[in-house]
């Protein structure tokens, strides 16, 4: 019994102790159970209080394609509509690296890499991204499109690389108005010039496709598919003419290379009536379609030496709009500012005998100030006769009687102080001396435009002014914009600035610049058929800038009565055997408005006349093509002319396809013709333009004859200038156009 109760005992001990046990691994699992729970809790709320939003953006990135529609940029035109810079098709390529496999990635990056030559590493970088949306290059053409659609065919890849349709910014004519028109960079972004200024016209606004896609990279129909259409840029119509821009640079090029010119040169022309800049050229330029290239031969051969720095100033300075960007000391063109306001303030009147008086040199504060012609100095002058000669100390004078304020009064009304307003890319202003520090030294060199700096863009403005009967317009360069997909047009019409002077003293001002073309330091502008109003400048640097060198120009107007066209010819630090712009520049100005003139439909002066007899003893050229060689010959050496014959075959019977000159061609007694039995350029014989200048017209034209060119002549005299320029390769035959000048002994 005893033994029974110990058992028993024993029995309510163990279950005792068994229930306490249990009682503790329920009350640790209640709270294992408990902590677990609040984990969830707290992570359900991490997760969708703090973390949601992430993950719901990476689940929508891993089915969410998104594609950028680019716009195209719009069209730049000029006047008649020949496009300058244009938009064309290309593709780019771009990634979803959340829909490309893993197993996939390495094997893309290469493929991507290898195919447009990218570097491998950067490319795999944006393939291992959690981005939704990667861009990979830009601007490609198809044939490297071509082998990346056979490459994903081949390796079966479907989904994660995107083609989209992109466009590319190309320059049909190169290098032609290249500092006016500027370029884009590799993102279609405008980076100078009116790629730059009207960047915001041109761009346009991306379009965007965004689209919910299965594993399989198929599009889920779905109600939240957005689409937002891109919006193209709108095209843009300049005021210059391709015609007259070409005509321009071709001769500014030629008056560059002839004259050394080590800073180059910039051509301005302007319609006065409407402020429209009709051309705008610099030389040195560049090609438009490879503008981070060597823009010359020269700096080619010392690219790779450069540094980067030494690189991009190079280029930086070819860029520059120099007609718009530059000061300048504007020299003797000046005078015509000076003698307009002396006009307009009855100070003076053109034709007053014994007005003023040149002695070679003026004595003004400190120092002796001389004109260019002192050993034999002006004397008595009138003004009409103080511009034909571009006499320095007449005009001292007149700037003496103006007075300061006066000359600033007015050089404010003339915009000399400020920017044009025409929106040009990098326009600075003038920069002159504060008129209370203006001392009598500084007036006087200033009334002759020295000491004083300002643009092309500046003075041109003025001068159109003063002789569009004293109407100040803005500067025009763009003349609409029109939206290509409404077809909405916005006109940019001329804007009168203001009534700068009266028509009275216009009149005579244009009287006075018609004036130095026909008896004074101007006459190498003169145009046969024209009346050419114009005047010379010639500015020396200073001693602080003595490195610039000379500038030599020449600012012209034609005609002299209802004025249509000024011209503006300037050209930086001449290294020739002159630097005076009646000698250098003069030229080229007649070279331009030889040419412009007629194409802009203006009638000539019947009135004019020449001596020049280039009309006489002129032969037309028969066309000989189609002809048998010995037909061919028979018949050109009947109507004078010496023939070359060009025969691959040696057989007489053997036709004609091509001559040179062109039939129709009017030429000298025993001119060159050339005749030829195909296309084929290795029958045609490259000839070295020989230099005409200063020769007479028969010494010319038997320096041509030995080359076997043959000649095309205006005016009488000497050789003022030729066209095309010396040591151009031509073929045999062609006919080089020089122009006949009385030479002047001192053309300042």
């Amino acid at each position: 019994m005893k033994k029974s109760n110990k058992k028993n005992k024993k029995i309510k001990d163990l279950e005792k102790q068994y229930k306490k046990v249990a009682s503790k691994k329920i009350i640790s699992l209640g709270i294992f159970a408990i902590v677990l729970l609040l984990i969830l809790i707290f992570r359900t709320a991490w997760i969708s209080l703090v973390k949601g939003a992430d993950y719901k953006e990476s689940a929508y990135n891993q089915q969410t394609s998104i594609r950028v529609i680019s716009p195209k940029r719009g069209t730049i035109y000029d006047s008649t509509g020949k496009p300058l810079a244009i938009s064309a098709s290309v593709d780019t390529v771009s990634i979803n690296p959340n829909l490309i496999d893993n197993k996939n990635k390495e094997k893309i990056a290469k493929a991507l890499s290898e195919i447009f030559e990218l570097d491998y590493d950067s490319v795999l970088e944006k393939v291992n991204s959690n981005a939704s949306f990667k861009n990979i290059i830009k601007k490609v053409e198809q044939d490297k499109i071509t082998k990346l659609q056979e490459w994903m065919k081949t390796n079966k890849i479907s989904r994660g690389i995107n083609i989209d349709s992109d466009s590319k910014r190309y320059y049909p004519y190169n290098n032609l108005a290249s500092s006016l028109i500027g370029f884009c960079g590799t993102d279609n972004q405008g980076l100078y010039g009116i790629e730059y200024t009207y960047d915001s016209v041109l761009t346009g606004t991306s379009g965007r496709i965004t689209t919910l896609k299965d594993v399989n990279s198929n599009a889920i129909p779905d109600e939240n598919r957005s689409y937002i259409p891109e919006e193209n840029g709108s095209d843009i119509i300049l005021t210059i003419d391709y015609n007259l821009q070409s005509i321009a640079e071709k001769y500014l090029k030629q008056a560059v290379i002839e004259n050394s010119c080590s800073r180059g040169g910039n051509v301005v022309m302007m319609d006065p009536k409407t402020g429209s800049i009709l051309a705008m050229a610099t030389y040195p330029d560049y090609n438009l379609n490879t503008p981070f290239e060597p823009y010359n031969s020269s700096l080619a051969d010392t690219w790779d030496s450069l540094s980067q720095e030494e690189k991009s100033s190079k280029l930086m300075e070819v860029y520059k709009n120099r007609a718009v960007s530059d000061g300048y000391e504007p020299g003797s063109v000046f005078k015509i500012l000076t003698a307009t306001i002396g006009l307009e303030e009855n100070i003076t009147e053109a034709d007053i005998a014994g007005d003023f008086y040149c002695e070679g040199v003026m004595h003004v504060g400190d120092r002796d100030i001389r004109c260019w012609k002192r050993t034999n100095p002006h004397g008595s002058q009138t003004l009409r006769q103080a511009l034909q000669n571009s006499c320095n100390p007449a005009f001292m004078q007149l700037g003496a009687r103006i007075g300061t304020r006066t000359l600033y009064k007015y050089y404010k009304a003339l915009g000399l102080f400020d920017k044009s307003g025409a929106n040009f890319y990098g326009e600075s202003s003038g920069i002159f001396h504060k008129e209370a520090d203006v001392s009598s030294v500084d007036l006087a060199v200033m009334s002759f435009g020295q000491r004083i700096a300002i643009t092309p863009l500046q003075l041109i403005t003025a001068v159109s002014a003063i002789v569009n009967n004293g109407t100040m317009m803005q500067p025009r360069i763009v003349k609409q914009i029109t939206n290509p997909d409404t077809h909405v047009t916005q006109n940019i019409d001329p804007i009168t600035v203001r009534q700068v002077i009266s028509s009275e003293t216009s009149a005579t001002i244009r009287s006075m610049m018609k004036s130095v073309v026909t008896s004074g330091t101007g006459k190498y502008a003169a145009v046969e058929g024209y009346t050419i109003g114009g005047k010379t400048g010639t500015s020396e640097p200073t001693e602080q800038n003595s490195k610039q060198g000379y500038v030599a120009s020449y600012i012209a107007i034609a005609p002299t009565e209802n004025t249509q066209v000024v011209l503006l010819v300037t050209l930086y630090a001449p290294q020739g055997s002159s630097h005076e712009g009646g000698q250098i520049a003069a030229p080229v100005v007649s070279q331009i408005l030889s040419e412009a003139l007629p194409y802009l439909g203006i009638p000539s002066d019947n009135t004019s006349h020449s001596s020049n007899d280039n009309t006489q003893n002129l032969v037309g050229l028969p066309d000989v093509k189609g002809k048998s060689f010995a037909e061919a010959k028979s018949i050109l050496d009947n109507a004078g002319f010496k023939v070359k014959i060009h025969n691959s075959s040696e057989d007489e019977n053997a036709i004609v396809m091509d001559q040179t000159p062109k039939a129709g061609a009017a030429l000298q007694n025993n001119a060159i013709v050339c005749i030829y039995d195909s296309d084929d350029t290795n029958l045609r014989t490259p000839v070295t333009i020989p230099n005409l200048k200063g020769l007479s017209l028969e010494d010319a034209s038997e320096k041509l004859r030995d080359v076997g060119l043959n000649i095309s002549y205006e005016g009488s005299g000497r050789v003022i200038s030729q066209s095309p320029s010396y040591n151009t390769q031509i073929e045999e035959g062609s006919i080089i156009k020089i122009i006949l000048k009385q030479l002047i002994k001192d053309v300042h």
